[in-house]
């Protein structure tokens, strides 16, 4: 298998690596900064990824009396999969899904006994999820997509484990489409986060490659015909604060 992919080549940032090496790469980004990452969050969005993971939450509109399964994946510290259980009914699950054991380590800890029962933390790679087929009722994934090296594997993935009629939801970075905020938007983005993640988690580099890796993600329609080349119908997508973010979304039909 490594052989296969010993020509194919991906980015990483504003950098071009070896297919193979990308998953340990960002695997070495996520430990470095997994104990500082909620607050780095706080600090970067200014408090906007709150309103961005409420929003992203609403859409989804989980069950409040029926059972509900939902797989979250690279959600690793929870933030994610707290909002849904909060919002859900009793009889709902969540298994937050990463590769990163570091991440998956934050968000046992910020769980404690609040969801016994109710949460699962597994560790896992989005390409080959350890998941059945048809087990779930909705697939989520938060700023986690553009990190995975085979986009397009983790989305037929998704496609596997929904069951039919199941939802998939992907809150992600996307392209700035108002005037004079993309020029701000730039300058903050690369000269002040690098900045703040050396004073804040003591790793600016890493904090370049996130900000880099932004950049680099498709936009919002080609990012919407990957999903529909998955095999998901009812493809859309909505813009958050002049397209900072997008929530897109799609179903198993």
């Amino acid at each position: 298998m490594t052989m296969k992919h010993a020509d194919e080549t991906t980015h990483f940032g504003f950098e071009s690596i070896p297919l193979g090496e990308k998953q340990s790469r960002v695997n070495d980004v996520f430990r470095s900064v997994a104990r500082r990452y909620d607050l780095m969050n706080d600090l970067m969005s200014a408090g906007l990824h709150r309103a961005w993971k409420n929003a992203f939450v609403a859409a989804l509109g989980p069950s409040t009396t029926r059972p509900f399964r939902c797989l979250d994946v690279a959600g690793g510290t929870g933030d994610v999969a707290f909002r849904i259980l909060d919002a859900a009914g009793p009889r709902a699950h969540v298994t937050v899904l990463d590769i990163n054991g570091d991440m998956l380590a934050v968000g046992r800890e910020r769980a404690g006994r609040r969801y016994q029962g109710r949460i699962a933390f597994v560790e896992g790679n989005a390409e080959t999820l350890p998941v059945a087929g048809k087990s779930v009722d909705a697939y989520t994934i938060a700023f986690g997509i553009r990190n995975v090296p085979r986009i397009d594997r983790a989305l037929a993935e998704a496609h596997r484990v929904l069951r039919p009629g199941g939802r998939f939801l992907c809150l992600e970075f996307s392209k700035v489409d108002m005037p004079g905020l993309d020029v701000l938007y730039d300058a903050y983005s690369f000269h002040v986060i690098p900045r703040l993640g050396e004073a804040v988690a003591g790793d600016g580099e890493s904090y370049r490659y996130l900000v880099e890796s932004i950049r680099r993600f498709p936009g919002p329609n080609v990012f919407a015909r990957m999903i529909e080349d998955a095999g998901f119908r009812r493809v859309t997508h909505r813009l958050l604060t002049g397209g900072i973010v997008a929530i897109h979304s799609g179903w198993k039909i």
